[in-house]
């Protein structure tokens, strides 16, 4: 046989080899949230680290743009997603079938694989609305959030504490949090709400487009709420870190957790936990909200639903499980 037509069958047999491990790859899809918050980018970078290895474990790795931590953990339910990721007080009523989860039930399928960053309850105000803080809201103009996302739930959350309603406001919005900034900078309303991790692109956009304050969240009525639930706690959102707010920031806040379905094969959670936790040095760099990111506390911190199989199968060979 001539070199030419070994050329030949070499070149076939590449194109074959590389059909099938095409065909044998596995594709799956994390839910984040908008692109201007942190999931997003948060989501990209699991998918970078994880599609790093895939010419060795044969997992690709994409990630979709959706409403947030409720319509993640839907889909997660539903089968449209493998992998969400989501409020830690959100992981913790879909688990249980309490709050905005008590019509359909326990989602005792769900499962945690690992906790991310902190996200504060942030509040951005017009500075000539006048306000200092967070009883202030009554009558004005506020964004409370698109429903199935995480500021939504949370903000109803705090408002049922608080004893407010829709009317408590005089326009109440429900734009999604990449569209909040540009009407708040507009003038369509005078104050925004977002649980988010910082710094955030989105307020940053808000304090840099147009005078803004961050506000206090912070009396007896949000200090209950921490003190009777364990996934909340008392956050502070550094001075200086947006344009006008030159002072720390008093709220409270979540965690960002990273969350699947106990449908979803142990030996595909495994890889993707191995994937970011053996790569958590780079996976810091890629958003600074991630900077603030522990190892330990991952395993643990606002993780109500029990760990996948496969997340505990990994965390218990790296000696990370009690």
């Amino acid at each position: 046989m001539n070199k030419t037509l070994l050329g030949g069958v070499a070149a076939v047999g590449a194109l074959l080899g590389g059909a099938a491990v095409a065909q044998d790859q596995q594709f799956f899809s994390i839910g984040t949230g908008g692109v201007t918050g942190v999931y997003y980018p948060a989501g990209g970078a699991i998918c970078r680290l994880v599609n790093a290895g895939r010419s060795e474990h044969g997992l690709r790795c994409g990630v979709e743009s959706t409403g947030g931590s409720i319509f993640n953990i839907n889909a997660l339910r539903s089968g449209e997603l493998e992998f969400g990721i989501a409020q830690s007080d959100w992981q913790y009523h879909a688990f249980n079938g309490t709050s905005r989860f008590e019509e359909d039930g326990p989602f005792e399928d769900l499962r945690a694989v690992f906790s991310l960053h902190p996200e504060p309850f942030t509040v951005v105000a017009r500075a000539d609305a006048g306000i200092t803080s967070f009883d202030e809201l009554e009558g004005l103009r506020v964004n409370i959030g698109n429903p199935g996302s995480g500021q939504r739930g949370t903000m109803e959350v705090v408002m049922d504490a608080m004893g407010w309603d829709m009317d408590t406001f005089s326009v109440v919005t429900e734009l999604q949090a990449g569209e909040q900034a540009q009407a708040l900078c507009d003038n369509n309303i005078d104050a925004i709400v977002y649980t988010v991790g910082h710094p955030s692109g989105a307020i940053q956009e808000a304090t840099t487009a147009c005078d803004t304050v961050l506000i206090n969240v912070d009396n007896d009525v949000i200090r209950a709420l921490v003190e009777d639930r364990d996934y909340y706690r008392m956050a502070t959102i550094p001075g200086g870190m947006y344009r006008g707010t030159d002072e720390d920031i008093t709220t409270f806040g979540v965690g960002a957790t990273f969350v699947t379905s106990a449908a979803v094969p142990t030996e595909m959670v495994y890889e993707v936990t191995k994937a970011v936790m053996e790569g958590l040095d780079s996976f810091r760099e890629l958003h600074p909200a991630l900077g603030v990111l522990v190892a330990e506390e991952m395993v643990s911190d606002g993780l109500s639903a029990p760990l996948h199989d496969g997340a505990a199968q990994f965390f218990e060979e790296a000696g990370m499980m009690d």
